[in-house]
């Protein structure tokens, strides 16, 4: 196969393959990130995270209907509106669910799996009754509509350079926030040692709560970024889930910097193999190379270092 084509043809196709694969990435990090606050600084197992994501996806879609119907002078900016959106409807329906369902389950993860998992199922009836089973889409303004010309041969889309510049911004404010701020102390701190962090004074339950809502939030705003890619349908959440846990896992549960790492070398490989081979088969080779080496590094790319 490879025979067929030109040094400068093969050139183009990896670049164009690359570049997808970035995009895709970008979409992974920002499940990722939220599910890694949840599952990795928690030890929630939220098979719902991709509702949450599709949650972000919908309010992205009627922000957009809305504007383009009543307020068209808004309507170059309303990305922007949308995402704030997005993360606040995601997030306060994540802090809704941790007070009404997960609090009850911590240390059984387990039941946070069932539970999560029957409310992945009870989201999607609930969006297939609001917005209907046919996907939709979002109508961008012009200024993301279109690509820039690299070479002759490579165009590289407007959307995906404006999804990768969001997914650069919202790792950097994530990080900032773990390990820059007072609220990231205590939650590293709750995280390390539960009763020790009570008994000094630390708030556990509105902690809980709030890194609950945080990682639905950012879940809300990759579901508003998965929109200039794809289509928006009450199962679409469910294509992202598996690839997002495995991210998770195999960069390291508690690792920011391994989850960066994993998202990229799983998005890249996937899209590099789906070239050459079916979607499917990219799927299962990838999954196959991340299971043999967590089968010789069981806890993952990076891990904390912690005293004991």
């Amino acid at each position: 196969m490879l025979g067929d084509y030109s040094l400068g043809d093969l050139g183009a196709i990896f670049t164009m393959q690359g570049f997808a694969g970035l995009i895709l990435f970008s979409v992974y990090l920002l499940m990722a990130l939220g599910l890694a606050i949840i599952f990795g600084q928690m030890g929630v197992i939220n098979m719902a995270h991709g509702e949450f994501m599709i949650l972000g996806a919908y309010v992205t879609y009627l922000c957009s209907t809305f504007c383009q119907t009543y307020l068209p002078a808004l309507f170059p900016i309303y990305f922007f509106i949308a995402m704030g959106l997005a993360f606040l409807a995601s997030g306060a329906l994540g802090m809704l669910v941790e007070w009404g369902l997960i609090r009850f389950l911590y240390k059984r993860p387990l039941d946070t799996l069932l539970a999560t998992w029957g409310l992945s199922l009870i989201l999607q009836q609930a969006y297939r009754s609001i917005f209907g089973a046919r996907e939709v889409g979002v109508e961008l303004p012009s200024w993301l509509i279109g690509s820039v010309q690299v070479t002759d041969t490579i165009e590289i889309p407007i959307n995906g350079l404006f999804v990768m510049a969001v997914t650069i911004l919202i790792t950097v404010c994530v990080a900032l926030l773990i390990f820059r701020s007072r609220f990231g102390q205590q939650v590293r701190a709750v995280m390390s040692n539960r009763a020790m962090a009570g008994a000094v004074g630390i708030d556990t339950e509105k902690v809980d709560r709030y890194t609950f809502g945080l990682g639905c939030g950012i879940a809300g705003i990759a579901g508003s970024a998965f929109t200039m890619i794809g289509s928006t349908g009450p199962t679409s959440g469910q294509l992202y889930i598996v690839d997002t846990f495995l991210i998770v896992v195999f960069g390291g549960a508690a690792s920011l910097l391994g989850t960066i790492a994993s998202a990229f070398s799983i998005s890249q490989t996937q899209s590099t193999l789906e070239f050459f081979l079916s979607g499917s088969m990219a799927k299962v080779i990838t999954l196959l190379a991340v299971v043999g080496i967590l089968m010789l590094r069981p806890q993952g790319l990076f891990t904390l270092k912690v005293r004991r």
